[in-house]
């Protein structure tokens, strides 16, 4: 099953189209091998615009929707699901269509992630419409027949807290956090969540909490230790 299959399940109906070599009329390359039922994903995701960066790479099943991986990456990174999001995939706008929007919106509990991106892919995944938290998605592998876990690999660094203003926010209160004398420092230190530490990133408790999501889709997950 391929991209014409997913595809027809939340409603584009594409047709699949002949091998090129048996009708001679495509002088395209190839492009990347398109994923089926039972083919997982290796992503990685970096929130753009900080340096060292926050990164998470996750696999899950290529069937999951996009509803589904906002869910992971709300986990993976730590996130508390509080605001808005959206994702944009080659110009086209996944989210949720229950919500009041001028925007034309497709349902991203109606787009498997397998049917909008393959192998070598980049797009977009928009947290929070007033911080813009903009995390750059990469497909960087996919494993035929792997399986239907989700888990996190990798990672690195603690989510920002919610809230803090972006990118620059961020900047600025980790600066103020560093200098004990800045006149901000005392309403910052009580402000930011109690035991928050920026270089701290705990893929054990990711995993256990990703767990809630595979039994919801009767997955499997992997608890994972760095």
């Amino acid at each position: 099953m391929g991209v014409g299959d997913f595809a027809a399940g939340f409603g584009g109906g594409c047709a699949k189209l002949p091998p090129a070599d048996s009708i001679g009329i495509y002088s395209q390359p190839m492009r990347p091998e398109m994923p089926e039922y039972a083919d997982q994903f290796e992503l990685q995701v970096s929130i753009q615009d900080i340096r060292p960066a926050i990164w998470r790479r996750v696999r899950l099943p290529a069937e999951v929707t996009l509803g589904t991986l906002h869910d992971v990456l709300q986990i993976a990174f730590g996130w508390t699901n509080s605001h808005l999001h959206d994702f944009d995939i080659n110009g086209i706008t996944f989210g949720m269509v229950d919500v009041e929007d001028e925007r034309f919106i497709v349902n991203e509990n109606a787009a498997p992630l397998g049917a909008v991106a393959r192998l070598g892919s980049r797009f977009t995944y928009l947290y929070d419409f007033g911080d813009s938290w903009e995390h750059e998605v990469t497909i960087e592998r996919l494993l035929k027949r792997g399986g239907d876990s989700i888990e996190c690999l990798d990672g690195a660094r603690a989510c920002p807290p919610e809230d803090c203003g972006g990118p620059g926010g961020y900047g600025r209160m980790l600066e103020i956090l560093a200098d004990p004398d800045d006149e901000e420092y005392p309403s910052m230190k009580q402000w930011v969540p109690r035991g928050y530490d920026p270089e701290k990133f705990n893929i054990l408790a990711v995993n256990k909490k990703l767990a809630t999501i595979a039994k919801r889709l009767g997955k499997k997950t992997k608890l994972r230790r760095v």
